[in-house]
């Protein structure tokens, strides 16, 4: 199933993606108390995530369709409790940094301030020249789970998304007065409006093999990003497992995978600007799209 979080009324509604079409939730229909829609983000932290996969015929059939052109998207999820990135994850990331594979992964957090939607706008702040993008498949966290074993993780997969890390380069990448390179992950990475995550979230068992699937992105249609997901360092089970070493995961939390490569910082490409359009796509979900805004 393909699903969607919108804005429907001045309020969240989880929607089914069919055919160019959005099919709002209501949760009266699969004999539930309440009448009113929910949130993709309630539905899934409530559990009922599966019983609207059971029911997916019978919550589109009647219901006033929305068309995607005419929608207003919301994140797939819309106040994750956590957001971990994992950096440097594919073998193309680490080829154009000249940096070896690491022994483990390696994670950064992101917050709420930086989570925006499907064509709302990423914010070229004051204080950044150096605005870059980074395609990335994200894992949205079904159940709650600690110490998950890498053969079970999947168990604990609502589904998969599209997220763009966007990242300030000249904030991130940093050289001390003594001449020290380092990393200054937080102004790095989760300025405000730098997060888009969407448009859809694509249930496990309809995604499939994660790892067949090709990640890509372009700025104004040009190609910058292309690479199958296989080109992954350490993959999602591990990942999971190795987070949730002492890190209950949530329902909506999020796990970003990390980025190919292709990356202005690493390629001489030119950063991002005022009214460029960047777009993430991965086959099976969809493509999400952000324009470029200049903070005023």
């Amino acid at each position: 199933m393909k699903l969607a979080n919108i804005v429907l009324s001045n309020q969240l509604s989880a929607a089914i993606f069919r055919d160019g079409l959005l099919f709002p939730i209501h949760l009266s229909l699969i004999d539930l108390s309440s009448d009113h829609s929910y949130s993709l983000g309630k539905i899934i932290s409530s559990g009922l995530l599966d019983r609207v996969i059971d029911r997916e015929s019978d919550l589109v059939s009647g219901v006033k369709p929305i068309s995607v052109d005419n929608a207003e998207f919301a994140p797939v999820v819309e106040s994750p409790e956590k957001i971990l990135m994992t950096a440097i994850n594919y073998h193309g990331h680490l080829k154009e940094q000249k940096r070896e594979q690491p022994d483990e992964p390696f994670f950064f957090p992101r917050y709420l301030n930086s989570l925006i939607a499907h064509r709302n706008s990423i914010l070229k702040p004051r204080i950044s020249n150096m605005v870059d993008w980074e395609a990335e498949l994200a894992v949205v966290i079904g159940r709650k789970g600690k110490y998950i074993m890498g053969s079970e993780h999947e168990d604990y997969i609502a589904g998969y998304t599209i997220a763009n890390d966007i990242s300030f380069r000249d904030l991130q990448l940093r050289v001390d007065s003594r001449g020290n390179r380092f990393t200054n992950w937080i102004p790095g990475k989760s300025l405000d409006r730098s997060f888009p995550l969407g448009p859809f979230l694509v249930t496990a068992d309809e995604f499939g093999d994660p790892y067949s699937r090709r990640i890509s992105l372009r700025v104004n249609g040009e190609l910058r990003q292309n690479e199958l997901v296989s080109d992954m360092v350490f993959r999602i089970d591990r990942l999971m497992e190795y987070i949730s070493s002492g890190i209950t995961l949530s329902p909506c939390d999020v796990i970003s995978t990390g980025t190919p490569g292709g990356v202005a910082y690493f390629t001489d490409k030119r950063f991002l600007r005022e009214g460029d359009m960047v777009s993430a796509s991965i086959e099976g979900i969809g493509t999400l799209e952000n324009t470029v805004s200049e903070e005023r």
